[in-house]
């Protein structure tokens, strides 16, 4: 009996957004930027800056008999584009188009009718929240949108 959905389901993200025709041009990373920060326009699966966790959880029973639990957790993710221009507005626009990827990816469709559960990892997952950062630096403007992706298992 599985301990938690996490592992299957952080893995099931990866996967519908490495697939999602919109973010073909997107490196989907998995856990923390390594040092090459050459792509511009990146999404990280269990990182956000600032964060600490990469997937906060919490369970409990979901009847008396305690057979069965239920799992909430949110995955931290973040958006980022970068390139070497100055205009920041570019940069912000760019940001929410990649959120607004992530978050169609998510949805049902024809092509991905499982997506919502994560390829049937979780009953249900969605985008929940988000926050705009901004810099400005030598290489130029810097956009980037941490947002959590929430989710309901029972294991």
């Amino acid at each position: 009996m599985a301990t938690s959905a996490v592992p299957a389901a952080v893995d099931a993200l990866l996967a519908i957004l490495r697939a999602s025709p919109a973010l073909a041009e997107v490196r989907i990373v998995d856990g923390p930027p390594s040092v090459n920060l050459t792509d511009r326009h990146r999404i990280y699966v269990g990182w956000a800056p600032g964060s600490e966790q990469a997937v906060d959880i919490t369970q409990e029973f979901a009847s008396a008999g305690a057979r069965t639990r239920d799992e909430d957790f949110s995955i931290a993710c973040y958006a980022e584009t970068r390139t070497g221009d100055k205009d920041m507005s570019l940069r912000r626009a760019k940001a929410f188009e990649l959120l607004a990827a992530v978050e169609d990816a998510l949805r049902a469709t024809n092509d991905a009718p499982t997506a919502p559960t994560l390829s049937g990892t979780v009953l249900w997952s969605h985008l929940t929240a988000g926050s705009l950062v901004q810099e400005q630096n030598d290489s130029g403007a810097l956009a980037g949108l941490p947002f959590s992706v929430t989710c309901h298992a029972r294991i």
